[in-house]
């Protein structure tokens, strides 16, 4: 009892070890050894259906077929151990003893005999070792088929591992060479595996090469063919499956090298500036550190110190955006800080190439003359009330000479947080014009600061600005590309919006609004909305959110902008420019063109000019005489009226002798007692 208890759970443990090591088999070894056994449609069967058919065969289906005809193959294969003689006398004994049974099963014996001549072609471009391996396995399995399941498990078991160790040895070498798959993700068929083999078997010689090379063309054609057999059956599966699994470890490997090229070159060098984050600086107590300051520009992963003005420069400072998180900084803001002198073997920064080590920012002083600290509580500029200019910003200076300012004061007056138009046509004097208006504001409103922003204009006009107005400068002349136009003029209202929210009164003077459109229609991406004119639809926005920062804050600062559109040019594009931006000005002053070819100047339209809400900055006294003036200048021509103004202009030395002098003069019919207010 205890032996048989022992030798049932002895086999049970066979069959099992049997199973495992038939699942290690490929399915073309499966499928030879179901046809030694006498499977038939081995063709349409899977893998897992071949394992169970083979073990059924060998253990529990196999001495249904061996009582048939068991004690001749017993006494074929016994005798073929002794002798050849002892062969021949048993074997056909053996066969004219059966002949009615080895009649029953003729088909199925011939055709085994047939599938044997064609395995014992197959080594001639076969692998050999894997060959060899399945004909003993098949004569093994003929020659033990009379002798008891346990030895026959035993012995199939013991061949098919002896079948998947080379195998497995060869995935081992090939995986120490190449990098091993991840644990736990099964290969979705035996290609990516077999090509492992094949190239750790390359390795070990180079003079089997071409019967190797045969035998694994072989086995993978068996495999394919086994495999889109297996998807004829499932259904639903294209062939394209077996391209996607042929072809995802080449994908794989160009996958990691466009990992490892992204962000570099074709040169092989990373693109982009290459720049030291704040928080990787070290400094030592032997280290020199030096003073920096400049304007602070924002970019999307990183912000510079621009040590040189507006526009980018060799001797940037490079701010990680951490410091400016930390410290709440903003575009536009004035830096003073310290940066760590280059120690002895170290490069210094050179030049302004792509591969320039810009100097980081250790140490940070002071923000817009403020501690860092108090920087923080700063308002923003988005959230603060805008209102409408209330403060006059008077351009009559008593020591000058000049017209153009009192002719401005009386046709067009400016406050604190105007937003105004000079629209001229070309050499209508419109430059001339902005420096006596600045000039103008900077000797009656010292406190004002004062910026002149110059894009796509004439080197010389920058030089002649520069040396007759006393404020700050900032030009991208016409022979910079593009996108340095659009880069001073963000970097320039960013700057204006800090001091307002500091609470100084700025004045913003830019020539010209058309040009600086016509910057952003080069330099901005295309946006495929095109407007008549060739003028991109997205390429205004940013001009208008430059000309609409201009605004008189509720608490105290105010940002005046007064920006030049040219008209008249002959240009559709000029034209669209200047439609989009006609109605978001308060402000117009209009220049003509005819007076200006017969050399009048101020070549002012005077009933073409105009403040919106002018009585909010003027008197109720001064109100009255202007409409006077209006009326009686608005009954003349263009020509006729500004000779008129600049004729009565010059028999007095300021405006106030003038308006008394057309309050006396006017007749009463043009007394209005509600001047300023609407009906």
């Amino acid at each position: 009892m205890t032996d048989t208890t022992e030798s049932a759970q002895s086999t049970a443990g066979r069959s099992r070890g049997t199973a495992g090591a038939l699942g290690a088999m490929r399915l073309a070894e499966l499928q030879a050894l179901a046809t030694e056994l006498g499977v038939k449609g081995t063709s349409k069967m899977r893998k897992s259906d071949l394992v169970d058919t083979i073990s059924a065969r060998t253990g529990d289906g196999g001495p249904a077929r061996s009582g048939e005809n068991g004690s001749a193959r017993t006494a074929d294969s016994g005798p073929a151990r002794t002798g050849e003689a002892g062969t021949r006398t048993t074997g056909a004994t053996t066969r004219r003893d059966d002949a009615p049974a080895e009649t029953l099963d003729r088909p199925d014996t011939e055709a085994s005999v047939r599938r044997e001549r064609r395995t014992t072609e197959a080594p001639a471009t076969a692998n050999v070792p894997v060959a060899a391996a399945t004909t003993t396995t098949a004569t093994a399995v003929r020659a033990g088929t009379g002798t008891g399941d346990a030895d026959r498990a035993a012995r199939l078991a013991e061949l098919a591992e002896a079948v998947a160790a080379p195998r497995e040895r060869s995935s081992r070498r090939a995986g120490r060479g190449q990098g091993a798959p991840e644990a736990g993700a099964p290969e979705q068929n035996g290609e990516a595996r077999r090509q492992r083999d094949g190239q750790g078997r390359d390795g070990q010689g180079q003079g089997d090469r071409p019967a190797r090379d045969g035998g694994q063309q072989n086995r993978n054609q068996q495999s394919q063919q086994g495999a889109q057999q297996d998807r004829r059956q499932q259904g639903g599966t294209t062939f394209a499956d077996d391209d996607d699994e042929r072809g995802s470890r080449r994908r794989r490997g160009r996958e990691r090298s466009r990992d490892r090229k992204r962000g570099s070159t074709r040169t092989g060098r990373v693109q982009g500036p290459d720049v030291q984050g704040l928080d990787d600086v070290e400094v030592r107590e032997d280290d020199i550190l030096l003073p920096v300051a400049g304007i602070l520009d924002i970019l999307d992963n990183y912000a510079f110190v621009r040590t040189s003005g507006y526009l980018p420069g060799p001797n940037d400072v490079y701010v990680s955006l951490n410091q400016v998180k930390k410290s709440g900084l903003r575009r536009g803001d004035a830096i003073v800080g310290a940066v760590r002198q280059p120690r002895e073997g170290e490069q210094p920064q050179q030049g302004n190439s792509p591969r320039a080590k810009f100097n980081a920012l250790v140490r940070l002083d002071a923000v817009n003359g403020m501690a860092p600290e108090e920087a923080l509580g700063r308002p923003e500029f988005g959230k603060l009330t805008p209102l409408y200019p209330q403060e006059r910003l008077r351009l009559e200076n008593p020591a000058a000479t000049r017209l153009t300012p009192r002719v401005i004061d009386i046709v067009a007056p400016i406050g604190k947080g105007q937003r105004g138009l000079i629209v001229s046509p070309p050499k209508a004097g419109k430059t001339i014009i902005m420096q006596q208006i600045a000039n103008a504001i900077t000797a009656n409103n010292p406190e004002v600061h004062l910026m002149v922003v110059l894009v796509d204009e004439r080197p010389e006009e920058v030089t002649d600005m520069e040396r007759t107005v006393k404020g700050e400068v900032i030009a991208s002349t016409f022979d910079r590309p593009a996108s340095d136009h659009t880069i001073v003029a963000e970097l320039a209202i960013e700057r204006a919006k800090r001091l307002v929210e500091l609470g100084q009164d700025v004045v913003v003077l830019l020539d010209s609004i058309t040009r600086l459109s016509r910057a952003y229609n080069l330099a901005a991406p295309a946006s495929g909305r095109i407007l008549s004119g060739g003028v991109d639809a997205a390429a205004l926005y940013p001009p208008k959110k430059f000309f609409g920062a201009a605004r008189n804050i509720e608490n105290g600062g105010s940002l005046t902008i007064l920006g030049s559109a040219l008209v008249e040019t002959g240009s559709k594009m000029d034209d669209i420019i200047f439609e989009e931006f006609k109605g978001t000005g308060n402000m117009e002053l209009r220049l003509s063109r005819s007076l200006a070819d017969k050399r009048i100047f101020p070549a002012v339209d005077v009933n073409a000019s105009g403040t919106r809400r002018e009585e909010i900055l003027m008197s109720g006294d001064e109100l009255k005489i202007v409409y006077k003036l209006r009326r009686v200048l608005g009954a003349l021509d263009q020509q006729q009226a500004i000779e008129l103004l600049l004729g009565k202009l010059k028999e007095h030395k300021t405006n106030v002798e003038f308006l008394l002098q057309v309050q006396k003069t006017t007749p009463g019919a043009f007394v209005d007692d509600n001047v300023g207010q609407t009906v």
